[in-house]
Parts: C-alpha cells; sequence; structure tokens
C-alpha cells in the first residue's frame, strides 16, 4: 500500500515524511482493516513528526483521523461488518482494567496507546483498529468533512465541556484553528457567545464568520470577562492571558497535547478560585456524545485538501498558519 513514513522525527520544513510503499497489514482478533479515504491533519502530528512528544514507535506512519470503509475483519469481531463507513481516532486501545478506565476516565489509562504515533495511523491507504474504539460516521458527513470532527472536533468538545461554560455565558478561544472552528459551532448551539483570539487575520476573519462576538489580535483583551477560556495554540504565555480575561470562579481549560512553558503566575490570577487544567485525550463517550451533537447541528467543517503525496506540505501550512479550518489528505 501507499503510506506516509516518519524513520525520525525532524522539522517539517525538511520534509521528513517519506511517501512510498509499506506492508498492507492484515486484521487479527477483533481488529478491523479499513481502507482510508480521508485523514485529517492535526496539530498533534505536528509534535509527533517534529519530536515534541518523545518518540513511540519508529517509523511510524502518522494521523489518527482516518475515515473510510472496513474492507476486513478479524476472526473475533462482532460489532462492524465489511462495508461500514467508520472513522479510526487518536485513542487506539486501552487496558480496561486499570483505575482509571474503571472509573471511566480511559482517557487516563495507564497502558493506552494512540493512532498515529504509537500504533501505525491514517497516512495510509489502509489502517488497523479495535472494531471497539471505531465511531460509526454520521450519513450527513462527507468522508473529508467527518476526518477532523475526529480529533479536532472531539477534543474541542471535551475541552468545551471542561472550561463549565453554560447557556448564556461567555468563551474564549485563544488560537483559531481546526479544533476551534468546531468548538465555536458547537458552543453557539449551545447558546454561548464566543469571543475568538489569535495571530493570524484570516482566522479572525473565519471566527466572526462562524458567529464570534468579538474577535483580537494576541496580547488583546476581550471586551467582557469571560466565563471560561479554551487555549488551543501550544503557546504556554496565553494561560496568563486568559486568566486575566477570566471572571471569578472561571475555568481555563488547556486543550493541546503539547505547550512551550507557562510562565510564572502570580496567585492573585488564580485567586477567587479561577482553575487551571489540562484536558488529557478523550473517552469514547465523549467521541460518541460529539458525533451525535455534529449531526443534530450540523457542524460544517471547513476542509483545505492535500492528496496524500503532499502530507508535508500539508503540515507545513498547518505550521505556518495557512490553514483556514482543518487540513485533510484525500487518500
Amino acid at each position: 500500500m501507499k503510506a506516509c513514513l516518519l524513520a525520525a522525527p525532524a522539522p517539517v520544513e525538511s520534509r521528513p515524511l517519506v511517501y512510498g510503499n509499506a506492508p498492507k497489514p492484515r486484521p487479527e482478533g477483533n481488529q478491523v482493516l479499513v481502507r482510508v479515504r480521508a485523514c485529517g491533519v492535526c496539530r498533534t502530528d505536528l509534535h509527533v513528526i517534529e519530536g515534541e512528544l518523545p518518540p513511540r514507535k519508529s517509523p511510524v506512519i502518522p494521523g489518527h483521523q482516518a475515515v473510510g470503509v472496513v474492507e476486513e475483519l478479524g476472526d473475533e469481531t462482532r460489532l462492524l461488518r465489511a462495508g461500514d463507513r467508520v472513522g479510526i481516532p487518536w485513542l487506539h486501545r486501552t487496558c480496561g482494567v486499570c483505575e482509571y478506565c474503571r472509573a471511566g476516565r480511559e482517557n487516563l489509562c495507564e497502558s493506552a496507546s494512540f493512532t498515529g504515533y504509537v500504533v501505525d495511523g491514517g497516512y495510509a491507504e489502509y489502517a488497523l483498529a479495535p472494531e471497539d474504539f471505531v465511531y460509526r460516521i454520521p450519513d450527513g458527513f462527507a468522508d473529508r468533512h467527518a476526518a477532523p470532527l475526529l480529533c479536532a472536533g472531539i477534543i474541542g468538545f471535551r475541552s468545551l465541556r471542561l472550561s463549565g461554560v453554560e447557556r448564556g455565558g461567555r468563551l474564549g478561544l485563544y488560537g483559531f484553528g481546526a479544533a476551534a472552528h468546531v468548538t465555536i459551532q458547537v458552543a453557539r448551539h449551545w447558546g454561548i457567545e464566543v469571543y475568538a483570539i489569535t495571530r493570524d487575520a484570516r482566522h479572525r476573519q473565519l471566527a466572526l464568520e462562524l458567529g464570534a462576538a468579538w474577535a483580537g489580535e494576541s496580547g488583546e483583551e476581550p471586551p467582557a470577562k469571560l466565563d471560561g477560556a479554551i487555549i488551543f495554540a501550544p503557546a504556554g504565555e496565553l494561560a496568563i492571558a486568559a486568566l486575566r480575561a477570566l471572571k471569578k470562579g472561571g475555568t481555563v481549560a488547556l486543550g493541546g497535547i503539547h505547550m512551550s512553558p507557562i510562565p510564572p503566575i502570580d496567585y492573585s490570577l488564580l485567586y477567587h478560585e479561577r482553575v487551571l487544567r489540562s484536558v488529557a485525550n478523550n473517552t469514547r463517550e465523549d467521541g460518541r456524545d460529539f458525533l451525535r451533537v455534529a449531526a443534530e447541528i450540523p457542524i460544517h467543517p471547513q476542509v483545505e485538501e492535500y492528496p496524500l503525496e503532499a502530507a508535508n506540505e500539508a503540515l507545513n501550512a498547518l505550521k505556518h498558519d495557512a490553514v483556514r479550518g482543518a487540513a485533510v489528505l484525500l487518500i
């Protein structure tokens, strides 16, 4: 099969992904083999490829927002059939027995594995996944529009829940890429007023088009105090800015898997029961809940399409804020 392989972490400007042939995988046990049609390009892919996340597999096929059709079944599958359209997300497998899994917090599983990082992912014609860790894709979404929902959408949805902002409240979104442009659609559907802070003028315009009450540049303070905020940009200094913009009792949720160091925080910014918390991965329940809400709204992802062999170009565009919405590889 054709695939993009990463032999060793390197800056994306050096074009580290090699497009070529790789063995076609075979499903075993409860695995399904998915013929990939589209795969989203995520900032987490950048962190894997550039080594900001320590390597776990080498070589590895990145990508964890893969949409396609089940082609082959392992001999222990019970849930899916050949021809089913599914999505393969970041969370590849959990142990099911650790204290976190038993408590319904499988996103914190001690032995979790992750697609496109610990196991090969969706920058390829085929990918494997356990059948109970894939999602059925709602009929209303084309493959290319469904792909960004599988990480940008799900992690944004979990971050929104953990921000604690309720109907009628004010939410700040720091960074306005793939996750934020989906999250704002859920927030507006829930009656939340959104304030977007992002350095790129095109992204500020997109935020306004999607219903933001205000969009400002990095460093600007929103014109009203926020009930909660989500930081999607991997810039630790934004935690300080978001805390300054927060009302008493509000929460800043850090929606990324990697972030530059957060500067020292004056206690006065945390006082009055303000909360600074991370968002780690997601549970399958998050994914199922989000996809149901996404179909009800319905979410309209904006995507820029690239062929599989142009994965390096897509990653460069993402790194340099040149993608409006989400980048998707068509396979």
